[in-house]
């Protein structure tokens, strides 16, 4: 990857929706090799998707809870069923493994604490797998979706 691809994935980065021809101006090249360099850029995946941001405000998505789990027992087996029942619940965005004192941490959005209440109870408590659960509410978002700095 060199200075022209980093230049490419900071401007699709910043807008995903330009065209070719304004992404080749902005970075300094012809319209056929720019979009050569973002079918490649695509191909390999550095360039994982496109897709709309969801305003959660406007979307009536009021409540942003990050969901420390800690699970029962450690196996590959049920790391597997841990990701597969995390995955499916509704309203978790994101959920990461991590280490520390939980084993997963789960980003949810929500409407409210009613809604959060019934994920909570019908879908996170109901896993057998999972030990320990901590809510952590956000009071505001300080930063979100910044871009990724590539070396």
């Amino acid at each position: 990857m060199d200075d022209i691809d980093k230049r490419i994935i900071a401007e699709l980065q910043r807008d995903g929706r330009l065209s070719n021809v304004e992404l080749a101006e902005r970075v300094g090249l012809s319209p056929s090799p720019c979009l050569r360099r973002v079918r490649l850029l695509e191909d390999s995946g550095v360039i994982a998707g496109y897709r709309a941001v969801v305003g959660h405000k406007a979307a009536g998505l009021n409540l942003t809870v990050f969901v420390e789990l800690t699970v029962a027992r450690h196996s590959a087996e049920n790391a597997a069923a841990v990701h597969r029942a995390l995955a499916a619940i509704p309203g978790v965005v994101a959920c990461h493994m991590v280490s520390g004192n939980a084993d997963f941490l789960a980003q949810i959005v929500v409407p409210d604490l009613a809604a959060y209440e019934r994920v909570l109870t019908d879908h996170i408590l109901s896993l057998d797998m999972i030990e320990t659960v901590r809510s952590n509410f956000a009071l505001r978002m300080v930063c979100e979706g910044q871009p990724v700095h590539l070396p």
